[in-house]
């Protein structure tokens, strides 16, 4: 049977088709009655299921992070969809298309690759050079860095959000960073391409977006700079001031302590990077959002509560 994605729901339909379990638990009516309370997902959004009768029964035939077949009824509760659920079963991963629950980018991911390799390969500085082509070797570390998102949320937020976003960054690197005769090049889209790459171990991106333990414990700035530590141990006479310099660029790229800077940029290559990867970041955040609400009339997108402000919507352009 075809999928039916969240995003084709409609009251008072019947369906039958396969959701990502985000959330799962049982709990009980006003009236003492056990029922199961599901957050369902695949590509296009959520949805909220409830299993009222056999909860306990049905509750024991699949856990979270499980893919499911329902047969269920879309109902509406306060305004929102939501499915009453009538028969599931757990399904087996073969049964599964994964691109239909994880977003990915519209983007070719090997031509965004080969792009973010080329311009490393212009990269004059010998040290910063070996750097990068210890990465690029590292077959482990390219699998996960092409596939991973940026962010769990607000930008990027897709299979090949990483890799987009490097690329778009070392990308305004190489506009911006010539207009600036005292900017190291070669440090800051070193520093552009490596800055986010501790986001292959601080997310997960198998079954749903979420934070592996070291992501929560550490962050991914941290991660960052401990495997990029890790690749300067293994090339002989790295320059301790370079590894230093390219070390503050990474650990502030954020900016700000209350945005989880453990630092503030304190060189101009440090600050170009917080400026540039900001803006990528928020362009991109601002871009998702609208095309979140594109079939809604409204000129104005809803509010949006990380951002703390109303978006307002470019007019359509034809062709």
């Amino acid at each position: 049977m075809e999928k039916v994605f969240v995003n084709q729901l409609k009251k008072g339909h019947a369906v039958e088709s396969i959701f990502l379990v985000r959330e799962k638990s049982l709990t009980r009516t006003k009236t003492g009655n056990l029922y199961l309370s599901l957050r369902l997902a695949d590509r296009t959004g959520e949805v909220e299921g409830r299993i009222w009768e056999n909860a306990l029964d049905f509750g024991a035939l699949f856990a979270k992070d499980d893919f499911i077949k329902v047969r269920a009824e879309v109902d509406e509760f306060q305004g929102t969809l939501q499915l009453r659920i009538i028969k599931l079963r757990k399904c087996e991963e073969t049964e599964v298309l994964l691109d239909d629950f994880l977003p990915r980018t519209p983007l070719n991911i090997e031509k965004m690759f080969s792009a973010i390799k080329n311009i490393a390969s212009g990269v004059q500085q010998p040290y910063l050079q070996k750097l990068l082509d210890a990465f690029f070797g590292d077959e482990d570390f390219v699998k996960k860095f092409k596939l991973a998102p940026a962010a769990k949320a607000i930008h990027h937020v897709y299979l090949g959000g990483l890799l987009e976003h490097t690329l778009s960054v070392v990308q305004l690197i190489l506009l911006v960073g010539p207009r600036y005769k005292e900017i190291n090049l070669d440090l800051l889209i070193t520093s552009g391409i490596l800055h986010d790459i501790g986001k292959v171990d601080e997310l997960t991106f198998g079954r749903a977006f979420d934070y592996t333990d070291s992501g929560r414990l550490l962050g991914h700035i941290i991660l960052t700079v401990e495997m990029v530590d890790q690749k300067i141990k293994t090339i002989r006479e790295f320059p301790e001031a370079l590894s230093l310099f390219l070390k503050h660029n990474l650990l502030s790229h954020h900016g700000e302590y209350a945005f989880g800077s453990p630092k503030l940029p304190m060189t101009l290559e440090a600050l170009l990077l917080h400026q540039i990867d900001d803006l990528d970041a928020k362009v991109n955040g601002f871009l998702g959002w609208i095309e979140k609400e594109k079939e809604d009339p409204s000129r104005w997108t809803s509010y949006h509560k990380l951002f703390e402000r109303f978006i307002f919507k470019p007019e359509q352009q034809d062709g």
